[in-house]
């Protein structure tokens, strides 16, 4: 759960920033690496108790990962239009949401897994 909420993080401040016309620069990286320190500051911070086992500062404390690797993104193509950055979080989001369906597979396998070594 924690690689889906960190990939759709990241791939929502790209499409933000490609859909509000900015290209890819390093301006915007450091931005972005400026997010990612402030997000992970302010998360430091959160309590909220917990529901059904999962804690929102469980999640929480992994968001600030979404605008470092959207930074990272950006110095592979740095040279990258406001469309191509949409583009480029589109496609990171996708992998967020691969991620997501897949879950249950990889559960699957671990059981499988498991069963298997206990024989």
């Amino acid at each position: 759960m924690r690689a889906t909420a960190i990939l759709l993080t990241a791939g929502l401040s790209l499409v933000a920033v490609g859909t509000a016309g900015v290209a890819a620069s390093l301006p915007l990286v450091l931005a972005s690496v400026v997010l990612a320190g402030v997000t992970r500051v302010v998360t430091d911070a959160v309590e909220v108790p917990a529901t059904d086992g999962v804690t929102v500062r469980t999640v929480a404390t992994d968001l600030w990962i979404g605008p470092a690797l959207a930074a990272v993104v950006l110095v592979l193509w740095l040279d990258a239009t406001p469309g191509e950055v949409q583009a480029l979080g589109g496609m990171v989001g996708l992998v967020g949401m691969l991620n997501y369906f897949l879950r249950p597979f990889y559960h699957l396998i671990y059981e499988l897994g498991q069963r298997l070594a206990a024989l």
